[in-house]
Formats: structure tokens, sequence, C-alpha cells
């Protein structure tokens, strides 16, 4: 069966009364890695649901390779799911969940008439056992696994029956971080192996950015945008795809006619000039991480750069999320704040904590403006 299937999702409408579908049009290129992004409650998963066939939609069509799927049921769609919580059998081995599957299909009988059905059943799941190392797994049963090594087997069972596409809900959440890593590296192996065409759902942009060929970001019921991981990143089409990818800092703005080609745009008590094609009020999005901060003013014509006063700073492990208020003229309420990111290192040099003041620059090619 072809691996590399192309999805097309037409003007997908789906009513579960307390939850709805409305307008999904998605087009999944042959042998993409397609991940759905979205907060818990967007619909993701009953998106999911709905291509597998678990749920009729009121209007629109599924599409693989031109064949429309929407009238068949679940298991003649040639598709395999792997759900969050991993739905295994505990009272069959591992062995038996991964062939689950193929008796389901006959599928010794149907590709091989010769061998008995047994014997091709179990030559498949060797195969799919040996390409995620579980084979040692085999003869043991669910509950006796770690989250990690039942979600490989969850995999094993979609992937032994060679769908045309691989639907993945939220396959990360329930690990640990460093199990999580290993699957994430795992789940990019097996698709650069096998090719299969798949549609993974995450609320981690994180995850979605180190997987995705694509991402489509979804809230309540409806797709908001589409791109590749660095367009959505650092595109945003809307304020929320902008917070929901952690841009922190949004803040209104309005754009005038300047000189030479270029705009005026002012926001939070500062002038910039910009290039855009927009006009009047706008959202002015600037990610942490394109914010530079030092105890001197920068000397540079190419960044804005502006005075204030430290009155957070977050521990994110790894990475520290300073707040700076500003203007800084001593009044007890800044206008507003800047939120930057820097290391424990640059913590440290800097010599930061609450109530410092600082200069906070950044290039007016940080900016990107959403219009309103």
């Amino acid at each position: 069966m072809e691996r590399r299937a192309r999805v097309q999702v037409h003007d997908l409408w789906v009513d579960l009364r307390e939850f709805h579908l409305r307008e999904i049009n998605l087009e999944i290129a042959a042998g993409e890695y397609f991940v759905v992004l979205g907060p818990t409650g967007a619909g993701k998963t009953v998106l999911l649901e709905t291509l597998a066939g678990l749920h009729s939609p009121h209007r629109g069509r599924i599409l693989l390779n031109g064949e429309d799927l929407t009238p068949l049921p679940p298991e003649r769609r040639g598709i395999g799911f792997v759900y969050q919580d991993y739905a295994l059998f505990p009272h069959l081995s591992v062995a038996e969940n991964i062939a689950f599957g193929l008796k389901l299909q006959r599928e010794g009988r149907a590709q091989d008439p010769g061998p008995s059905r047994r014997l091709v059943i179990e030559r498949r799941v060797e195969e799919i056992s040996r390409l995620l190392a579980i084979e040692p797994l085999l003869v043991r049963r669910p509950q006796t696994l770690s989250g990690g090594e039942q979600q490989r087997v969850a995999l094993a069972r979609a992937l032994v029956i060679e769908p045309r596409l691989l639907l993945l809900d939220e396959p990360l959440s329930a690990l640990d971080p460093q199990t999580r890593e290993g699957l994430q590296r795992e789940l990019a192996r097996l698709h650069r192996e096998l090719g299969t065409t798949t549609l993974h759902v995450t609320h981690d942009f994180e995850e979605a950015a180190a997987l995705g060929d694509r991402i489509a970001v979804v809230n309540a019921g409806r797709v908001v945008q589409v791109g590749a991981p660095g367009e959505i990143f650092r595109k945003p089409a809307s304020e929320f795809v902008a917070r929901f990818v952690g841009a922190r800092n949004i803040f209104q703005g309005e754009l005038r006619p300047g000189e030479g080609g270029y705009s005026r745009l002012s926001f939070a008590g500062m002038q910039l000039a910009v290039v855009t094609d927009l006009v009047g009020q706008v959202q002015v999005v600037i990610r942490p991480e394109d914010f530079i901060l030092s105890r001197e003013p920068r000397r540079s014509d190419v960044c804005t750069s502006c005075r204030g006063r430290v009155v957070e700073l977050v521990d994110k492990g790894t990475l520290v999320y300073v707040t700076v208020s500003f203007p800084f003229d001593g009044a007890p309420a800044p206008s507003c704040d800047f939120v930057g990111v820097i290391t424990h290192r640059s913590l440290e040099e800097l010599e930061l904590q609450e109530g410092t003041e600082v200069y906070l620059a950044f290039k007016a090619s940080a900016v990107h403006l959403i219009p309103k």
C-alpha cells in the first residue's frame, strides 16, 4: 500500500453539540510530516478522529490520493492512529497488541496466500519490532512497560499495517522530558526511513517546530494559520498565534507615511522607521530573544534603544525572562513593559536584579506587524 498519500480536507464541518469544527481546509503533501498545533480544547483530537472515521462530518470531504474517504468506515481507510494514552489492550501481550490490526485486516491471507496466516503476521510483527527496537518486549504485557515503551508499542501497532496516513494524538505529552526527547528523535527517524504521511497534533510549539515540515495552528475549531515553522514563529498572523508561540511582547501601534519609502511606526511611546505596506492601526510583535539588554546605551544606527528598570526576573532553568518597565522617568507607573530573555551567564555579567536600570535595544527587522 502506498505510504506517501496526499491528504486533502475540503470545507470540513463537524458538529458534536458540545464542540464544532468549522471550515477546515488542509492540503498535506505526500510524505509530509504535518503538525496541528493548538491549545487544549481547540479541536485537534476531534479533527484526527474525523479523519480516522470516528466522527461523521455534516459537511465537507476527506481525500487520500484523490479517493473520497468520507463515507468509508475506519477499517477501510488505511489509517494508523496512535492515541495520547496509547490505548493498548492490557489482556494481550505486546506481540498480540501489535498484531491486532493485521488480524483485523486479514493481512496475512490477502498479501501472501502461500505461507500460513500466522507466519505472515509473525514475520510482520518481528520486522516492525526490530525497526522500533522493542523485540525484547514482545512477550510482556503493557502494564509492565514504561510510558516510552508503551508509546513505541502503540507506534508499532499503527505502523505494522503500512498505513497510508499516520495520525499521532499528542504522542509525547505524557512522557518525562528525557523520554520525550528520545521518542521525538525516534519519530523523526521513522519518518525519514518509512516516508509515511504523518499528521501529528500537539500543544507544544517546540515539539511542532522540531518535527513538522509545516504547521497548522487551530483555535476554537478553526484553522487560523498554516505555514512553515519559521513563518509561524516569526510572522504570526494574529495576536492569538503570536501569544501561543511565545512572542510575549505585543503592543498597539499606528503607522503613518514617512520619507524615503519608510513608514513611521508609533508604539509604546517610541517612533520607529519601518518598511511596510500596512497603514493605520496595527499590532506590534517583538519576540523576547530579539531584545539586547545592556547596562550602557548601545551606539548603533540599526538598533532602537530605550532606558528602563528591571521589575521582574523569572528563572526558567536554562534561561531567565527579564521584564523591563519603560520609560524610565522615576514615575511609579511606567507606560508599558517589555519582556526579554537572557542566559544565566548574562544575568551574572550584567548583575541584574529587580530595580536595576538597563538599556533595551532591538532592530527594526525584529518588529512584526499585524493589521487590525
